[in-house]
């Protein structure tokens, strides 16, 4: 495991004269202090902590009443794997360097601050309360879907064949370097994931498995191939529990996008094949898959993206296997928790049978 140092951000150090400070810095606190900081525990996620922060002001207040705080994890394996993979960095890069150049919803950035390890941080973030996380395990309506397609849209067109996005190394990153790394990884994980959940998941599971991991290579050369005429920005883990829905989805932008740590440049259309795979029960994709695929593809030409619908349909029956190999390496990398287990074995049954009924395998050759 990588020798970590010790967090200077978490929890407890996030005080009233810090959110004073960092508040009337950045142009958000033009008056009075911050008087008190209540931290509450927020979501779900593996590789970062959030917390919530409720503030009072000695005097009128001037600042936002609620905050939401991004954290390095307090989990040692968690967090090691995201300083491996760059995951913090990514994130806090992201929000600074290209969230204001694209259409897709995030939350309004306060303060954000990266070691120069990359193994702690804090983002300080808009509540988007009422929106509340979506729940991975339970699925989605196609109503909530249809606005999730819709914010995959707003992420991809803007910078659909922008070539300048390979001067974002952080972003763009070395292909073959990180290819290379993957086939060595991935193999080594699923060989982990067997032993650890061969047990609890179904046939399908370990057959489309045992192909992607065979054919990697090519899935990797399909998906993650940086060609400028297809490629733009990709969020990579875009499913429901790093979405916040708002309960009326009748209101403008109901759908906010969090969780920028695995954001990357490759093809847009495997955000859309992990997302509507994760995010709808069997019968629910079986009966809506189609329509999805062809409101992301007229949303993208409406944009000015000039399309391939054939090619568009294969890239995401490729695309099905991405949640398959995110469930089998994520759940090998972080740490292990009740829900998590629950959450991959869903994930992995259900990118496993979205890839052998769009015949999948045939594309990987």
């Amino acid at each position: 495991m990588t020798d970590l140092a010790p967090l200077r951000y978490h929890p407890d150090a996030l005080t009233p004269e810090w959110f004073t400070t960092v508040l009337g810095e950045g142009g958000h606190l033009t008056d009075g202090v911050v008087s008190e900081a209540r931290v509450a525990p927020l979501g779900t996620g593996q590789v970062a902590d959030s917390v919530r922060i409720h503030l009072r002001y000695d005097g009128p207040q001037h600042g936002p009443e609620t905050l939401v705080a991004k954290l390095a994890a307090a989990d040692p394996t968690s967090r090691a794997t995201a300083t491996r993979m760059g995951n913090y960095a990514k994130e806090v890069r992201f929000y600074q360097d290209l969230a204001d150049s694209l259409d897709v919803t995030v939350p309004t950035l306060y303060f954000a601050d990266l070691d120069a390890t990359g193994s702690d941080f804090v983002l300080l973030l808009a509540d988007a309360a009422p929106a509340g996380q979506g729940d991975q395990l339970a699925g989605c309506s196609i109503d909530v879907a249809v606005a999730a397609v819709d914010e995959l849209v707003g992420l991809h067109a803007p910078r659909w064949g922008d070539p300048s996005l390979t001067d974002l190394e952080w972003l763009h990153g070395d292909p073959v370097a990180g290819t290379a790394f993957l086939l060595e990884l991935l193999p080594t994980l699923w060989t982990g994931f067997q032993d650890r959940y061969g047990d609890r998941y179904s046939p399908t599971v370990a057959q489309q498995g045992a192909i992607v991991i065979e054919r990697l290579e090519a899935f990797l050369a399909a998906t993650r191939g940086q060609d400028d005429a297809v490629s733009t920005v990709t969020h990579g883990d875009y499913r429901l529990d790093n979405l916040l829905i708002h309960p009326d989805l009748g209101t403008p932008n109901p759908v906010t996008v969090v969780d920028w740590q695995t954001v990357s440049h490759g093809v847009g259309v495997v955000d859309l094949a992990y997302f509507v795979g994760a995010g709808l029960v069997a019968d629910e994709r079986a009966d809506h898959e189609e329509a999805l695929v062809d409101r992301y593809g007229d949303g993208l030409a409406a944009a000015g993206v000039d399309l391939d619908r054939a090619g568009l349909w294969d890239g995401y029956r490729r695309g099905s296997y991405s949640g398959l190999l995110m469930a089998i390496s994520a759940s090998m990398m972080v740490e292990r928790t009740e829900r998590g287990d629950a959450m991959f074995m869903t994930m992995a049954e259900r990118h496993a049978a979205q890839a052998a009924t769009l015949e999948a395998p045939d594309l990987l050759v």
